[in-house]
């Protein structure tokens, strides 16, 4: 196999070199033995991926990181055999040599690993994990039964729930369903036969979709808890709370179109400061009403917690417990398909007025929504335990653009009415913009008013030019490792 050799910049040299180990990445010498090397490569593979650089030393008393790669790319050959033993079909990852463009100081292997869809052990026969900048040995039998469930190779949905099979079997819910899908079929024969029950014991599948209130046989892991938090700040807190959490309860199907409704209803009480004056904030529902069905869909019901969807003066976040399965990852959810709870997906699907219409696609109409509005499109992020979506009211247009737009309207702005109107959290950065739209003579300070009060106007020439602040900056003295 032909391995690309890349001549590299300067530049490119140094950012190798300054590279911060972390969760997604790490930097090895040339004398790492393959056994080692494979718990990197397999801590990567089973969590979000990430890049290997092999050739680089370090020197922990000085701080100091050194370029000093392979001679020759046959010497690599030890190191290559890890990752193919790892990934025999070749899939999950690449790799190419770096070199400079003088040709010293040897070959570096630079390695991109994907999350792969199976788990991937060390040569010592040990999954390893990746969290911060160690690999983490996968030991008790709870941590791999996570671990199977984040690759999607098991789901919780298919363990058994203590409770009798008549919770499902006598429900309410199940008995509309039925009479409105397959009414010549018996509850309980349909149960067994769609392996939604094993013996006298419904599924968790059955119990979430079937029982009137799931939440009484599976506590603190099948309802949505709603909140509304007055500020716009990054997180919420209990000073700004307007109310005690709101608890939507009941079987998933009424769940989700519940948690929709309330979540639209409060928005619509919100007012915002917009180019016009205060402004009723508008999300398209089918925006919420998709990202909310994906997280009560695709959630890790064998993580003990509820979807939360906090709202805010300015976004919504909607939080879905357990990390992305399989191969998923936030840059490629768009395009990739894969159902955690592939009998939950479905049989929802069957409910009439189904939440999940286009099985898949789901994400893809949340964003379509957010471009048809010209607001930004939602932020898909992942914390150790969950998967958050960030869905922001915050136009397609350029802070810039939206500075004049509301000069076209009101006479003067203020640093706050901006970090209002865009979402910026950041005084410093909006007087950056101040300066650079008084740099093109598109603004000028109003006379008079400086310090707390300070405000911008229009550009008018009567101003004396403003000159940006000289920042001063302190060399912070990095930590020795």
């Amino acid at each position: 196999m032909s391995i690309q050799v890349t001549t590299v910049t300067q530049g490119e040299i140094t950012r190798v070199l300054t590279l911060e180990e972390g969760h997604f990445a790490d930097l090895k010498a040339i004398e790492v033995a393959p056994s080692k090397l494979s718990r990197s490569i397999a801590a990567f593979a089973n969590t979000d991926g990430g890049e290997l650089y092999i050739g680089i030393d370090e020197d922990k008393g000085e701080n100091k990181r050194k370029w000093r790669g392979f001679s020759q790319i046959e010497d690599a050959n030890g190191h290559i055999q890890a990752f193919e033993d790892l990934f025999p079909l070749g899939q999950y990852f690449s790799y190419e040599f770096l070199k400079k463009a003088s040709g010293r100081d040897g070959l570096v292997l630079r390695v991109n690993i994907q999350k792969s869809k199976d788990i991937k052990k060390a040569t010592d026969g040990n999954p390893f994990i990746r969290r911060g900048a160690q690999n983490i040995p996968v030991r008790t039998e709870e941590a791999l039964q996570v671990l199977n469930r984040n690759k999607g190779i098991t789901s919780f949905e298919t363990e058994t729930v203590s409770v009798p099979l008549n919770f499902v079997s006598n429900s309410e819910t199940i008995i509309e369903f039925m009479l409105s899908i397959v009414p010549i079929v018996e509850p309980e024969i349909f149960l067994g036969k769609q392996l939604l029950r094993h013996g006298e014991k419904p599924t968790v599948a059955a119990v979430l979709l079937f029982g009137d209130e799931p939440q009484a046989a599976l506590p603190k892991r099948s309802a949505i808890k709603i909140y509304r938090y007055k500020t716009t700040d990054q997180e919420g807190s209990r000073e700004n709370l307007a109310f005690s959490p709101i608890t939507i309860e009941g079987c998933l199907y009424k769940q989700i179109y519940a948690a929709v409704e309330k979540t639209t209803e409060l928005i619509q009480e919100i007012q915002l400061l917009g180019p016009s004056g205060l402004e009723y904030i508008e999300y398209p529902k089918e925006t919420l009403h998709e990202i909310i069905t994906n997280a009560v869909l695709h959630r890790d019901y064998g993580t003990a917690d509820d979807v939360h969807v906090r709202i805010f003066d300015n976004r919504v976040e909607i939080e879905s417990p357990g990390k992305l399965p399989a191969h998923i990852t936030a840059e490629n959810i768009l395009s990739e398909r894969y159902s955690r709870n592939g009998s939950i997906v479905r049989w929802i699907n069957k409910f009439p007025d189904p939440p999940n219409k286009d099985i898949g696609e789901g994400l893809n109409t949340a964003f379509a929504a957010m471009k048809k509005l010209k607001l930004k499109q939602p932020i898909i992020r992942e914390s150790a335990h969950s998967v958050i979506v960030e869905i922001k009211h915050q136009k397609l247009a350029s802070p810039e653009q939206m500075i004049m737009d509301y000069l076209d309207k009101f006479p003067e702005i203020t640093n706050k009415t901006v970090r209002q109107l865009t979402g910026i959290g950041s005084e410093n950065t909006v007087k950056t913009l101040f300066y650079r739209l008084a740099g093109r003579q598109q603004i000028e300070r109003v006379p008079g008013k400086g310090g707390g009060s300070a405000a911008w106007q229009k550009f008018t020439g009567t101003s004396a030019p403003e000159a940006p602040e000289k920042k001063t900056f302190t060399r912070k003295k990095k930590d020795s490792k």
